[in-house]
């Protein structure tokens, strides 16, 4: 079985992950996956650097995902509430598609919710967003015992159809007793 550890994102590591997300080599399929919807752009080293990496440098809320000591993704959480900080939602990409469906995904988020509840010990919940085309995402929430708690109808509009939005989340008990 793949040994699945979750690393801080540091100087060190910050060329590797853009290499697997970016980079010459990556494959991009993650994107189609990803919100795609909202066309972000494949990033340059200089434009990764300088902004959504510097973000992850250190970040508590930025992880570095590795499969047997290689990086093969990332997770994030970030405040859905900004400064009140009582709303946690996380999210995840996982680069490399040889690894989807094969508990990658599982791994790394029951290690993630389970430090996240530990670092916010006054937060109740954890939840994130997916979109109704992303069905690996659905299943996610499912087999980690989250509960689907809203599904915004044909809100998300990608290849000239439209997609629903679809929220999940888990309380602080439940996560402990699941």
């Amino acid at each position: 079985m793949t040994q699945i550890t979750l690393k801080p994102i540091t100087e060190d590591n910050l060329s590797e992950l853009w290499s697997v997300s970016y980079g010459p080599k990556a494959d991009l399929e993650w994107m189609n996956w990803d919100g795609p919807y909202f066309q972000d752009p494949v990033l340059t080293w200089e434009d990764f650097r300088s902004g959504f990496g510097k973000n992850c440098l250190d970040n508590p809320l930025r992880k570095a995902i590795y499969a047997d000591d290689r990086i093969v993704g990332i997770v994030t959480a970030y405040w859905e509430d900004n400064d009140l900080h009582q709303w946690l939602d996380f999210g995840i990409a996982i680069y490399d598609p040889n690894l989807w469906n094969r508990g990658v995904g599982s791994q790394a988020i029951r290690q993630w919710l389970t430090y996240l509840f530990a670092q916010e010990p006054t937060i109740q919940r954890i939840g994130y967003t997916t979109w109704s085309g992303n069905h690996r995402m659905m299943k996610l929430g499912e087999k980690l015992g989250m509960l689907k708690e809203a599904q915004i109808r044909k809100v998300r509009f990608w290849q000239g159809e439209y997609y629903d939005s679809v929220k999940y989340g888990i309380l602080r008990e439940e996560w402990l007793n699941n």
